[in-house]
C-alpha cells in the first residue's frame, strides 16, 4: 500500500493510545508474574496454573494493538497518486500526408504503417476523450472534429491521401481552431477542457518558406503555448528515405532537428520512430499520458479491512487460546 499523504494527521494522536495500552500490558503481566511467585504452595500452583500457553497467551493482545495501528492509520486518511480515466479531454491527431510519406523505409511504406499504428491509438484512448483527426500537406484540413466516436476517425484515417509539400503551421493552427470550437461547445466546467495536439510528420516545412513565418510551425507553437495546448511531435522515418517523383528518386531525410523544437516551444513531447513498432510504443506511451490523469485519492480503505480483519482474528484467537475476548 504505497502512500504518498495524509488528509487528517491528528489522528496519528491515537497511536499514543496504544502505546499506553502496551505499556499496561506489559505492567499487568510483571504484576501477575509477582503475585504468583507469593503462592507458598508450589505444588498447588503447578495444578491450578494454565499449561502449554507460554508466548501463545500474548497473541491476542498483540493482534488487536495491531488492529488498532491499522485503524488509526485509515483514520487518519492516507492518500495515493491514482490514475483515473480522462473526461472532457480534446486530443487532435495531425498526420502528414505529404509525398514523402510513400518512402518505404519503414515497411510496408511510413503512410501505411503511420495509419495502422494511429488506428491502435485512437482504439485504445479512454472512451471520454474527444479525438478528432487532422491531415495535412500544403494545406491542413480537419477530417474528423473532436467526437468520442471512434468509428469516424479510424475511417478518415483509412482513407488519407499523398499531397505536395509540407505545412505543418497550418496543421497546428488548425488543430487549436478545432479545440477552440469543441471547448465552446463542451458542457461543464468553468475551466476549458485539457487539449493536446499529437504532430506526426517526417520531414521539414516546405509552406511558408521559414519556420518563423506568421504561419510557420514555430510562429503556431508558440501560440499554442500562450493556449496551453501542448503539441507532443513524432519525427517518423529515418535518415535513407527516398520517393520516386517524376520518375526521379528523391532522399526524403527525417527532421529531427525542428520536430524537437516545436514540442519545446508548445510545452510538449519530441519523440522519434523509425520502425512500425517504435511508433506504436510511443502511441502507447500517449495513450497513457492523454486518456489518464494522476490525482490524490483516498487509500484508507486497504488500511481498514487489514484493521477490521486483525481484529477479528484477535478475537478468535482469544476465544481459542484463553476462552475469553481480549
Amino acid at each position: 500500500m504505497k502512500i504518498s499523504g495524509f488528509s487528517s494527521p491528528l489522528w496519528f494522536l491515537l497511536l499514543l493510545g496504544v502505546l499506553a495500552l502496551l505499556v499496561g500490558y506489559l505492567v499487568v503481566q510483571r504484576m501477575r508474574r509477582r503475585r504468583a511467585m507469593r503462592f507458598t504452595n508450589l505444588a498447588l500452583l503447578e495444578r491450578v496454573a494454565p499449561k502449554g500457553q507460554g508466548w501463545s497467551k500474548h497473541v491476542p493482545t498483540a493482534l488487536f494493538l495491531v488492529a488498532l495501528v491499522g485503524l488509526t492509520v485509515a483514520l487518519a486518511g492516507p492518500t495515493s497518486q491514482q490514475k483515473i480515466p480522462r473526461n472532457r479531454a480534446t486530443v487532435m491527431l495531425a498526420i502528414d500526408v505529404s509525398l514523402s510519406m510513400e518512402s518505404t523505409d519503414v515497411n510496408p511504406t511510413r503512410l501505411k504503417a503511420a495509419q495502422d499504428a494511429a488506428k491502435e491509438f485512437i482504439d485504445g484512448l479512454t472512451p471520454g476523450v474527444n479525438l478528432g483527426v487532422v491531415a495535412f500537406a500544403g494545406t491542413a484540413t480537419v477530417l474528423v472534429s473532436p467526437t468520442v466516436d471512434r468509428i469516424a476517425p479510424k475511417a478518415a484515417i483509412d482513407n488519407l491521401k499523398l499531397a505536395e509539400r509540407t505545412a505543418t503551421g497550418e496543421a497546428i493552427f488548425t488543430s487549436m481552431q478545432a479545440v477552440d470550437t469543441m471547448a465552446a461547445v463542451l458542457p461543464g466546467g468553468a475551466a476549458p477542457p485539457p487539449a493536446r495536439i499529437v504532430l506526426l510528420s517526417d520531414g521539414a516545412q516546405t509552406v511558408p518558406e521559414f519556420t518563423d513565418d506568421p504561419r510557420g510551425s514555430f510562429t503556431a507553437a508558440a501560440e499554442a503555448k500562450k493556449k496551453n495546448i501542448p503539441v507532443s511531435t513524432i519525427s517518423f522515418g529515418t535518415r535513407y528515405g527516398t520517393v520516386n517523383i517524376e520518375g526521379r528518386r528523391q532522399p526524403v531525410p527525417v527532421d529531427d532537428a525542428s520536430m524537437r523544437q516545436i514540442a519545446k516551444i508548445a510545452g510538449g513531447e519530441f519523440y522519434t520512430a523509425s520502425s512500425a513498432d517504435d511508433l506504436k510504443k510511443i502511441y502507447n506511451t500517449l495513450e497513457e499520458q492523454i486518456g489518464y490523469e494522476t490525482v490524490q485519492g483516498d487509500a484508507s480503505r486497504p488500511w481498514l479491512i487489514v484493521g477490521t480483519v486483525i481484529a477479528l482474528l484477535s478475537a478468535a484467537s482469544a476465544l481459542v487460546l484463553t476462552q475469553r475476548l481480549p
